[in-house]
């Protein structure tokens, strides 16, 4: 009884601690299946780090930058690891060329604003396909048929052959370099052209459709009549590009009081080929390397600013002619001349001309007409122009001048005529002079006639007094 007791509690005891094994050995495999649990978890919510040797790797460092950057714009590169995890793929690349040059500007704009980030990512996921296809598993062209894949974008290519010269292609695009990269996970094929799917083809043609209705079309600044100083009525066509402007020159410098002239064209103007201030520089470093005009020169740049207003003038589209003294004629000029407010730029404007004149130009006006009269930029004097001694000659008496150095710089635009002497307009203290004379000359005519009478008047005083 007690042998079986005994062996009854010694069986008793074995059961427990072999529970109590088992427990521990349950207890302590719990965590770690756990921990497993968590690290598996863990590896599905993030996405396996790819190796070097994945084709991602080798499309971003590969020849087709362009359309790596793409990629990298798309922000698909998370999309497209997942991808590669899960099988291999094909990735259709375009050229570079195609990408830069023959792709459409506007369509190329399209693809890259913010807005449009889903149809980006449609376009560049309709080149890759999830499955691994070589060059040797092209559809023959003894078979004659074409074989569609379901892409990334959820749409389909067509892979075919050309009988003619067994040329490989992608819908329209021939593939250039087949195999170009191969991977493990996948393989890259160079391509001409982009493949555009037709659901971003639609995309871009409705939008730019609705650009076009709700977009404001431009207006050009108005134009001012120079008579009136108002507007003008807009003209049906417009003015060719090159033509001469609508508004003299001195309402370009001096606008009316009531609306100021059209301002200057901008880089997309009728006239945007005219750069004034690049055709000043040349012809005032031509007056410098020709010699003897240097003082012309230094007051135009330095002590006036009438080369950056020639400049403004003629990138408008205005002509002139510039009557330069010489060196030797600059040193005639006393310092009362030169003294006064403004007095540099009223000598300056007498010696411009808002023409286009040459010397052969003048000298047959002259000869044709004797006397020719040319505005001035000084308003609103004039320049006579005369022939002497085989040349032409400018102004009257002692301050006249002569044609020295002929077409010393002339464009189209700008005419620079070498004069031996400073120009200036009629004095008009010989004008005061001159309008004394004719009232002293008046005013004696006057001063005469009362005598006359007085001398009539006594005269027939002294005959009434000899005839009663």
């Amino acid at each position: 009884m007690d042998s079986q007791i005994y062996g009854v509690s010694k069986l008793i005891f074995i059961i427990y601690i072999v529970i109590s094994v088992i427990s521990v050995i349950f207890c302590s495999a719990l965590p770690t299946e756990k921990s497993s649990n968590v690290v598996v978890v863990k590896s599905n919510s993030t996405s396996s780090p790819i190796s070097s040797n994945s084709v991602l790797v080798a499309l971003l460092d590969s020849h087709y930058t362009e359309l790596a950057e793409l990629v990298e714009k798309a922000l698909l590169l998370q999309k497209l690891e997942e991808a590669v995890g899960k099988h291999n793929i094909t990735i259709f690349a375009p050229r570079n060329e195609a990408l830069e040059r023959d792709l459409d500007p506007e369509f190329k704009r399209f693809l890259l604003e913010p807005g449009n980030l889903r149809s980006l990512q449609t376009l560049l996921m309709f080149h890759i396909i999830p499955q691994r296809i070589g060059s040797t598993q092209w559809p023959q062209s003894v078979d004659s048929s074409s074989v569609a894949h379901k892409t990334l974008s959820k749409q389909h290519v067509i892979l075919s052959s050309d009988d003619k010269d067994s040329s490989k292609k992608v819908d329209l695009a021939t593939v250039i370099r087949p195999d170009d990269v191969i991977r493990p996970d996948g393989v890259i094929h160079g391509i001409e052209r982009l493949l555009i799917p037709r659901s971003v083809q639609e995309d871009f043609n409705r939008r730019r459709n609705l650009r076009s209705i709700s977009a404001v079309i431009p207006e050009g600044a108005p134009e001012v009549d120079p008579r009136t100083h108002r507007l003008k009525k807009p003209v049906s066509s417009p003015a060719p590009a090159g033509s001469p402007p609508a508004l003299p020159i001195y309402d370009a410098m001096a606008p009316g009081p009531s609306l100021a002239p059209a301002p200057a064209p901008g880089p997309g103007g009728p006239r945007h080929h005219f750069n004034g201030d690049s055709q000043v520089k040349d012809f005032i470093q031509t007056l410098l390397h020709y010699g003897g005009y240097n003082e012309m020169a230094d007051i135009l740049v330095n002590l006036t600013s009438l080369a950056t207003e020639m400049g403004k003038l003629v990138s408008e589209g205005y002509v002139i002619t510039v009557l330069a003294p010489n060196d030797d004629a600059m040193a005639k000029l006393t310092t009362d001349q030169l003294s006064e407010p403004g007095a540099p730029e009223q000598i300056m404007y007498y010696h411009i001309i808002p023409e286009y004149q040459t010397e052969e130009s003048m000298y047959n006006a002259v000869r044709r007409f004797g006397k020719v009269s040319y505005d001035t930029l000084r308003l609103p004097h004039k320049v006579v122009a005369q022939e002497a001694d085989g040349s032409v000659k400018f102004g009257n008496g002692d301050e006249s001048a002569y044609l020295f150095d002929p077409d010393i710089y002339t464009d189209g635009r700008i005419s620079v005529q070498g004069i031996d002497n400073v120009l200036f307009p009629l004095n008009e203290e010989t004008k005061q002079v001159s309008e004394t004379k004719t009232v002293q000359s008046s005013s004696s005519k006057v001063a005469v006639k009362p005598r006359r009478d007085k001398l009539l008047e006594v005269a027939c005083g002294m005959l009434g007094a000899f005839c009663p």
